[in-house]
């Protein structure tokens, strides 16, 4: 039965069509509400602490409590996937959050919005392991990088998007708005998601061969448009995975791996990127200068992104995050001593890019890659709890080094985690780069064995 599905090496010999562009609409419209979630704190707590809603340590509150959200979310997510399957666990999380989403927008006080934010969070932290993990699932090894580097550009295009429309919503109509459009977008999301087919590499691994096959029949069909398609590849026996197997020799170091560069890119977006207009004030320049350097500077976002993408399959992944960690690290020791307008402009939109990179590269392509079908989703679900877990401290840490020794301080600590990061995926992490995940599954010294494509 499993030699008769034979999902992964069928859905990677099928050329690119309308097919896969629908299947990556449907993801990332979601991600894309991930992304502009996840930036649209920062409009509505000013507003919310400007007319006397929240106080400061309230809105403390609400930024610890979307992380706490977000690291069991993700943790929750990884489970729930691997068990029930990623269209289900898509589905599910995305209703949490669209409908916390509506309901944060009537809310009475704040302490029902923070409440609130928890379970949006919640709903967040699962998008982003669910997501990247099942399109990792669909695209083809020859394009794969290039595909989840896309995905992460439309996660951080939610960052202009939620400035643009805090813009243009919240003068005349105040903060709520901005989590209904959250909802509403959310929740049309989630029924167009109703065609978004179950990954087939997952019903394979769970015995539902006929399923799969069936599901790659009407796949092959409609990308084939009638015309014969190439042979897929032949199947071959590789180990079984379990969650045991995570704590195992093949795996335990890609679990290090995948833990390092997500705490590591967490605490440059947040210990750093939406600290700036932050920084800028405390620095002497007034809120409309801040926010204008912050908005020059972080345009270096979508151009960081969009350079990931290309670099991933040329390049590969592992020189292309070390190449941009250093890249990030020459950049961090020089923004600290640039003082003139231009040099604080120009230096910080270099960072940036380098940051972005990373974002592409670690968010959206590499920890999806590392893992087996199997244990995918629980292994990143738990990377990237460590990962957002680091978000809950990096605020208190950034405060303290940026009391004592300014900005170079909180830069010393961005410099320090990505040199750990270039070492750790330097002597463990592995390159998936034009390679089939099966091909990475094989590599495994398990006792049981499946056979697969």
């Amino acid at each position: 039965m499993s030699a008769m599905a034979n999902s992964g090496a069928r859905l990677d010999r099928l050329p690119i069509s309308a097919w896969h562009y629908r299947i990556f609409w449907l993801i990332g419209a979601g991600m894309f509400f991930d992304g502009y979630d996840l930036y649209v704190a920062g409009p509505v707590l000013g507003t919310t602490l400007h007319t006397h809603f929240s106080t400061l340590p309230q809105n403390g509150w609400f930024i610890s409590l979307t992380f706490i959200g977000m690291t069991l979310g993700s943790l929750a997510a990884g489970f729930l996937g691997d068990r029930y399957g990623r269209r289900f666990t898509y589905q599910f999380n995305l209703m949490i959050f669209g409908l916390a989403s509506l309901a944060a927008a009537f809310v009475p006080d704040i302490g029902w919005l923070n409440g609130l934010r928890f379970v949006m969070g919640f709903g967040l932290g699962a998008e982003i392991v669910v997501g990247y993990g099942t399109m990792t699932e669909f695209v083809p090894p020859q394009s794969r990088g290039k595909w989840m580097a896309f995905m992460a550009f439309v996660v951080v295009s939610g960052l202009p998007a939620t400035v643009v429309l805090a813009r243009l919503v919240i003068p005349s109509f105040g903060w709520r708005p901005l989590f209904v459009i959250a909802g509403i977008g959310a929740l049309i999301v989630w029924y167009l998601r109703k065609n978004l087919p179950e990954s087939p590499r997952w019903l394979e691994t769970q015995g539902r061969t006929g399923e799969a096959d069936m599901l790659l029949q009407r796949i092959e069909s409609e990308v084939s448009g009638g015309q014969k398609l190439p042979p897929p590849a032949p199947a071959k026996v590789i180990e079984v995975y379990t969650l045991s197997s995570l704590a195992g020799p093949r795996l335990l170091p890609l679990m290090i791996v995948g833990s390092v560069v997500l705490i590591t890119i967490n605490a440059l977006i947040f210990g750093f990127i939406i600290w700036l207009p932050a920084f800028f004030v405390h620095q002497g320049l007034s809120v409309v200068q801040s926010l204008t350097y912050t908005l020059v500077i972080t345009s270096g976002s979508l151009i960081g992104c969009a350079i990931g993408a290309f670099a991933a399959d040329r390049l590969g992944r592992k020189p292309t995050i070390i190449g941009a960690s250093i890249w990030t690290i020459v950049f961090g020791a020089i923004y600290p001593f640039a003082q003139q307008p231009a040099a604080v402009l120009t230096i910080g939109f270099l960072l940036i890019v380098g940051i972005y990179v990373l974002t592409a590269i670690l968010y959206g392509v590499y920890t999806s890659e590392l893992f087996p079908t199997e244990v995918r989703l629980r292994a990143n679900g738990i990377c990237n709890m460590f990962g957002r877990g680091a978000t809950i401290v990096t605020p208190l840490l950034v405060v303290a080094l940026f009391q004592t020794w300014g900005l170079a301080g909180v830069l010393a600590m961005m410099i320090g985690l990505l040199v750990v990061q270039i070492v750790v995926v330097a002597a463990w992490g592995i390159e998936p780069a034009k390679r089939r995940l099966e091909d990475l599954d094989a590599e495994g010294d398990g006792t049981r064995a499946r056979v697969v494509a």
